[in-house]
């Protein structure tokens, strides 16, 4: 199974890998922008996998080849932060290399190949998998024995402190745990992490990824505009996190945080809360079986995201309005069933859309047809996180 990415190691280093490692992408089932706010979250593991041979080296190093990229070596006593290396591949490596020193753990050098089909911008999270992958490869290879959220927060570290993301704590969750979760980030150190067992193939369904053509580069402004403004909102009150804060205080005090906080703020604001209740609901829905009560969330759901939190087209675009333009493809062909809704981060990147299984070829030929060939990914639900799969 393993065979051909064996051998592109082999290539690369002139021997032989000693390991191979995979840790899969990530959809959001529901909690948009919430987990930021320390809020609820619903997010399960996808068949799609980003995949490491690895094998010990002697160099007090990570060397990292990562197909389509330039090759990153990063030395073991040169962790600190690179300013430079700001949105890098190296400034990830070196991030989790970090994570687990500060930790108190030492690491072993490694040579890693690295091969991805959880593609960059799908709104899928590849930089998370790619975070979860390389804390796996640690965790193994230098006997550090981290729990699967502890590499989820080694990732989340790295990301933001080194990557210069602002990210949550969902996205690396997702793949590290695997399967379905629910995830309640009320405690960000140690958040509580529930299973969810749901039969998405015998539901009727199928789980659609729409890549909308537009990609996440330049948009880190973006997304760090949505925690910044709910910090403002925050303030008002003495709080640091939406979480903190009474939903029935915040509307009765609205005209004054309308007036610190500005419109924008107090909308984005008003979406977290209510989607917090929604995540919870669309959990209890899963788990008593009830995928109507869910669809009709999950369309909730994309709704408030794109009229109160805003995040479906970047600000100044006109011309160029790549993920509204998406949503309207899935609304027409979807013809008022099945269900579909802004996925991720926004701005860029995905639509996630539930679609019957009697319409789900012409609902893809129609995606391709307009977006261009392979734009819209069936996916399914993968029940391991990030993991060891071979020792030779």
């Amino acid at each position: 199974m393993y065979e051909e990415l064996k051998a592109k190691f082999e290539r690369q280093y002139g021997r032989r890998a000693e390991y191979i490692f995979s840790a899969p992408g990530r959809t959001e089932l529901g909690g948009n922008h919430t987990d930021h706010q320390h809020g609820l979250v619903l997010a399960a593991a996808v068949t799609l996998d980003t995949k490491a041979a690895a094998a010990e080296n002697n160099d007090n190093c990570i060397r990292v080849i990562s197909e389509g990229y330039a090759p990153v070596t990063v030395r073991l006593d040169e962790l600190a932060v690179h300013p430079e290396e700001r949105n890098t591949t190296a400034a990830l490596v070196r991030g989790v290399a970090a994570g687990f020193m500060r930790r108190g753990y030492s690491i072993r050098g490694f040579d890693t190949y690295v091969v991805s089909d959880v593609l960059p911008g799908s709104g899928l999270s590849s930089s998370a998998a790619f975070e979860v992958l390389l804390g796996t490869v640690i965790n193994v290879m230098s006997g550090c024995a981290l729990s699967p959220a502890e590499v989820a927060r080694i990732g989340q570290y790295a990301e933001n402190e080194y990557f210069g993301k602002p990210s949550g704590l969902m996205d690396q969750t997702a793949s590290a745990v695997g399967g379905i979760v629910a995830i309640d980030f009320a405690d960000p150190g140690a958040p509580v992490i529930t299973p969810v067992e749901f039969d998405f193939a015998g539901c009727g369904y199928a789980l659609c990824i729409i890549d909308s053509g537009a990609d996440h580069a330049e948009l880190t402004e973006e997304y760090a505009a949505i925690p910044d403004e709910l910090k403002a909102v925050c303030r008002v009150f003495g709080k640091e996190r939406l979480r903190e804060v009474d939903e029935r205080e915040f509307y009765a005090r609205i005209a004054e945080v309308r007036s610190t906080a500005g419109d924008r703020a107090v909308l984005r604001a008003a979406h977290v809360f209510s989607e917090n209740r929604r995540c919870a609901e669309e959990t209890a829905a899963l788990g008593r079986g009830d995928f109507e009560r869910f669809l009709r969330l999950v369309s909730e759901s994309g709704r408030s995201s794109w009229m109160y939190l805003q995040n479906v087209i970047p600000a100044g675009s006109t011309a160029r309005q790549e993920l509204a333009f998406a949503l309207l493809l899935c609304e027409r062909l979807l013809g008022g069933r099945g269900a579909f809704r802004v996925h991720g981060g926004g701005f860029a990147g995905t639509v996630q859309a539930f679609v019957p299984v009697d319409m789900l070829e012409g609902f893809r030929a129609g995606v391709d047809s307009v977006l261009g060939a392979g734009s819209c990914h069936v996916l399914s639900i993968r029940r391991e996180g990030g993991c060891l799969r071979e020792k030779m």
